[in-house]
């Protein structure tokens, strides 16, 4: 079967707006969440949650999250009205802890209505800027809006908030202990998908993908065909091994010796099938043995 056979195709405007809009906020996920809290002119607080949200620059460090006009209406969130006159927010972090007050503040509270008093969160001064952090947060950015920039002016439509940070908070729990960076497992962050589901970044959750950023790796293409085609091994597992740089490649002795080691690769061998040497050499890659797998994969060389 084709790859593309089992594809719907759509345009935007073939769609309600609310509808198109459940599947952009579906297929694009998960996406952090920026629990940003503003101020008005009178000094009102405002706290709401933006999924609209990432990270763009660390140097100069910008965040940019976006309260979209609303599709039902077309009206425009009190959080974007509150940064057009107090260019400041605080964008929190929220973790699964916090993750049910975090969507209770999300309710369309009218004008004037302190979030964080609604949803029982407590308020801390900020360094830098007016609004107030969220004290249950496990990291806070204060930030200086830079810009706002409009993306149409019907509902659904997107307002870029760019934010220049300038005082950040931790959490020191959630610190590495090298000081530097943040654990993934002690932040236990939460992350908007659609509808009204969420997910939880938990130890079981994480995985790691050595960065091709120093190396050059050999790429898929220069994989041995029979390892290209193979109908065992996955596009995560053709990935990993192409990200071998070619001065790292087993050599026939590293071959001969580790066959000598590991029975394993001669009962694959025996079978005569190249499939028995790709289910072994996935088994040393799921446990992150890339060099072990290389050298299973080049014995298909003795078939």
């Amino acid at each position: 079967m084709s790859l593309l056979s089992a594809y719907r195709t759509l345009h935007p405007g073939e769609l309600k707006p609310a509808d198109w809009h459940q599947f952009i906020v579906g297929a694009v996920a998960p996406r952090p969440v920026a629990f940003a809290s503003t101020i008005s002119a009178d000094g009102e607080v405002n706290l709401s949650p933006y999924s609209f949200f990432n990270a763009f620059s660390s140097n100069p460090p910008i965040l940019i999250f976006s309260p979209a006009n609303r599709v039902r209406d077309n009206t425009q969130k009190h959080t974007l009205d509150n940064v057009r006159v107090v260019p400041e927010c605080v964008i929190n972090i929220c973790d699964y802890a916090m993750v049910e007050q975090m969507s209770l503040a999300s309710v369309e509270y009218p004008r004037g209505v302190n979030e964080f008093v609604k949803a029982g969160f407590t308020e801390v001064a900020s360094e830098k800027v007016r609004p107030p952090r969220v004290a249950e947060a496990p990291a806070q950015f204060e930030c200086r809006v830079r810009d706002i920039i409009s993306l149409g002016t019907q509902g659904g439509a997107g307002n870029l908030v760019i934010c220049e940070v300038v005082a950040a908070h931790f959490r020191t729990d959630i610190i590495n202990p090298n000081g530097v960076g943040i654990d993934p497992a002690r932040l236990d962050a939460v992350a908007r998908l659609g509808g009204d589901w969420y997910t939880r970044l938990t130890t079981e959750s994480l995985f790691e993908i050595p960065k091709p950023v120093r190396t050059i790796g050999i790429g898929v293409d220069e994989l041995p065909t029979h390892v290209r085609n193979s109908h065992i091994l996955t596009g995560n597992n053709l990935g990993r091994l192409g990200n071998i740089e070619r001065a790292a490649l087993p050599t026939l002795d590293d071959v001969a010796a580790f066959q000598a080691s590991e029975p394993r690769v001669n009962t694959a061998l025996a079978t005569g099938e190249l499939g028995a040497l790709h289910r072994l050499a996935q088994q040393f890659l799921e446990a992150g043995d890339v060099a072990s797998a290389w050298k299973v994969l080049l014995a298909s060389d003795q078939l």
